[in-house]
């Protein structure tokens, strides 16, 4: 199988300025430095080539990024935030060129990378569809086979003469999405924008996507939800701070970027004074409440968390998301038996959390607990508030068992199964 996409030592270099302390806060201050600035210049041209300017400095989002992607190929590009995966993106969709490297595409490319990308604003959503058609060197014949199953798909049928600067967020990229989609690219990239969409237009999506992915076309999707990646891609790479930590089979690079998020987990957290609670600190204990890292398959442990209430609130709701390789198993709040907490006033103060996990029921690999947090209908979430463990296997032989970890479901839970003949 050939290769369609070629990347070569990859590489994006941006320029960060920065504010100098006790620098111009005038025009005429600027103008003035300005003017003094190539004053020296002309009367010392060689004096201050080797000397650093403090008010800039150089940030690679990308450093010697090489991989290969063959027809048919469903790939997952994962990583933290700022790791470079949209700036990979949009130098694939040929929206940003490379400092350095080169990048080898064959056939079209269908991008969707944000809310709009390639849609005219003034433009109704019929004519949007014939011009992302024919951006795509689609003829004005192919366009019109597919036209009927796109505005079916977007769900747009009501507002397809109205201009696109008119539809909600969910309409711009139900309509986005359906045209990159079913215009039959040879290559399809997609950014995280499909979690702007509601729960049934990701499924669908997630539907058409593997589709395309059947009928021998290439998929690039980047997605902070591992669900999703494991799902949908076969393969996927890893990137980190620019530069790709590995690359291979999907499940194994899940657990990779888990592990890695694991080691760098920054805990007990910095407090955001800006939100009246949030979350101190998170460990993961053994049944006497001692830290721990890991956990023996068939064994239980205990979660604890800390958070902080700076003044007297009222439907706080506290939970926690239990995940295996980005697959969603146990979430929890804490008012599920402690039905008073809905309605009382929580007072400012330090609060400790401690539960037990039902791990002794599940397989080895990579697990997260994500701590969540709410006032009424406002999401309070920090990001950070996450712990990722493993539960290892030291003294069961797995070889020919139903939970061995690469089998298919979640749980270590042998059935007792009664067997007779005739």
């Amino acid at each position: 199988m050939s290769s369609v996409i070629t990347v070569e030592n990859l590489s994006k270099k941006y320029i960060i300025g920065h504010q100098k302390q006790g620098g111009p806060t005038s025009l005429r201050d600027s103008i003035t430095e300005g003017v003094s600035n190539a004053i020296g210049k002309i009367i010392h041209p060689f004096a201050n080539q080797q000397k650093e300017d403090p008010a800039h400095e150089e940030f690679w989002a990308l450093k010697d990024v090489s991989f290969e992607v063959q027809q048919g190929d469903r790939v997952g590009i994962i990583g933290r935030n700022g790791a470079g995966k949209s700036t990979l993106l949009k130098m694939l969709s040929r929206i940003t060129e490379p400092t350095s490297g080169k990048i080898s595409i064959k056939g079209r490319v269908a991008s969707l990378l944000e809310v709009g990308t390639g849609f005219h604003p003034e433009l109704s959503g019929r004519e949007n569809i014939f011009l992302n058609g024919a951006i795509l060197g689609m003829s004005k014949l192919e366009i019109k086979r597919k036209f009927d199953e796109i505005v079916a798909f977007a769900e747009v049928e009501r507002f397809l003469d109205t201009p696109v600067k008119r539809y909600s967020s969910g309409m711009y990229v139900r309509l986005a999405f359906a045209v990159a989609a079913h215009l039959e690219p040879e290559i399809l990239i997609v950014d995280e924008v499909l979690a702007v969409g509601d729960a049934s237009f990701q499924k669908k999506c997630m539907g058409r996507m593997e589709e395309v992915g059947k009928e021998g076309r290439t998929i690039i999707f980047v997605s902070h939800n591992m669900g999703a990646v494991s799902e949908l891609c076969t393969n996927s790479i890893l990137l980190n701070q620019g530069k790709v930590v590995c690359k291979g089979e999907t499940g194994h690079i899940i657990g990779q970027y888990l592990l890695h998020a694991k080691k760098s987990d920054n805990l007990p957290l910095e407090s955001d004074k800006d939100w009246p609670i949030y979350v101190t600190g998170i460990r993961l204990c053994d049944l006497d409440m001692a830290s721990i890292n890991d956990v023996e398959l068939g064994q239980d442990a205990f979660l604890e968390f800390n958070y902080s209430i700076e003044t007297p609130l009222k439907n706080v709701s506290v939970a926690m998301l239990l995940s295996r390789m980005g697959n969603p198993l146990l979430y929890s709040y804490d008012t599920d038996n402690s039905p008073l907490l809905e309605e009382s006033v929580r007072i400012p103060g330090e609060y400790v959390v401690r539960m037990r996990l039902p791990l002794s029921k599940l397989k080895e690999g990579i697990y997260t607990a994500d701590i969540k947090i709410g006032v009424g209908q406002t999401n309070m979430t920090d990001e950070r508030a996450t712990l990722s463990f493993e539960i290892i296997n030291n003294s069961i032989n797995t070889a020919n068992k139903s939970f061995r970890s690469d089998r298919p479901g979640q749980l270590y839970w042998p059935l007792e199964w009664d067997t007779q003949n005739g």
